[in-house]
């Protein structure tokens, strides 16, 4: 009996043993563990991407042309959008730069000296909206012309000559109306140029708010015996989004003299007088 219970107590005396098992339990301690991180972390990164961080600029750009040429957009297209989270109320700063392309073609038809007149009109407005409102100061155009071609002629008249004979014997030559052919003269102008314009949205409240940039073409055409056509293009374009935060209070200013504030800017006329939010100073953080 004793020497079975020598042999059964043995393992626990044996320092072998005794290490072999810790090194175990240590092992599995340690997996326990990494399996916890490997669940843990998806669970942080999805957490993360749920919300939109708080950003001082935000941006959105296109290497397409945004409206190809057309005539008329019929309304308000928008062309670029981007997202941004204000952390307090301050004001929104937004460049928008655009590629915009005219083209405008006149022709006049005219013979038996009567004037004739094509006209050619397309402009290109933008404006830039937060959460769907516009953004001072409103509509801005990027671009416009009006091409207006007029000419009296007298027409082409070659075979349409005639030979007669007057009472007195003598001969005439005279012009046959009805056969002369209408002179033509054409003019086509296209353009390509980019335009700039900065738009600025007072005490934004806190919160996540969209920034959307939108464009719209139109164009007229007036015409009696000629043609004429009118089409605009938005190109590239990037719109840039800036939270800033602007310097408050009054402040008015003559033409040819010093700033006045306090009650004697109070008392300027309203043609004179003007509020400081619009001095924009941007503050990074």
């Amino acid at each position: 009996m004793q020497t079975l219970l020598t042999a059964f107590t043995s393992p626990h005396a044996n320092p072998e043993i005794q290490q072999q098992r810790t090194r175990a339990t240590l092992i599995k301690k340690l997996s326990i563990g990494l399996l916890a991180v490997g669940l843990a972390v998806p669970v942080a990164r999805t957490s993360q991407a749920g919300g939109l961080a708080s950003a001082q600029f935000a941006f959105s750009t296109s290497q397409l042309d945004l409206i190809k040429w057309t005539s008329g957009t019929s309304g308000w297209v928008t062309i670029l959008a981007a997202p941004i989270k204000t952390p307090s109320s301050k004001e929104l700063y937004v460049s928008a730069s655009l590629e915009a392309g005219l083209y405008t073609q006149t022709l006049v038809s005219s013979k038996n000296n009567k004037k004739d007149t094509s006209t050619a009109s397309v402009a290109i407005q933008v404006q830039a909206l937060i959460d769907g409102q516009p953004m001072p100061p409103g509509t801005v155009t990027y671009a416009a012309r009006t091409q207006t071609l007029s000419a009296t002629l007298e027409g082409a008249i070659g075979n349409c000559l005639r030979t007669v004979t007057n009472g007195d014997g003598t001969t005439s030559i005279i012009v046959d109306q009805s056969c002369v052919t209408p002179e033509i003269i054409e003019l086509i102008l296209s353009t390509l140029n980019a335009a700039s314009f900065n738009f600025v949205a007072s005490n934004v409240p806190v919160g996540t708010h969209t920034v959307s940039l939108q464009a719209r073409i139109t164009s007229t055409t007036s015409v009696n015996t000629g043609t004429a056509s009118a089409s605009g293009l938005v190109g590239k374009g990037t719109m840039i989004v800036q939270i800033v935060r602007a310097t408050k209070g009054l402040s008015t200013q003559i033409a040819g003299s010093a700033p006045v504030t306090g009650a004697a800017g109070a008392d300027a006329p309203a043609a004179v007088r003007r509020t400081t939010w619009g001095q924009i100073k941007t503050i990074y953080r």
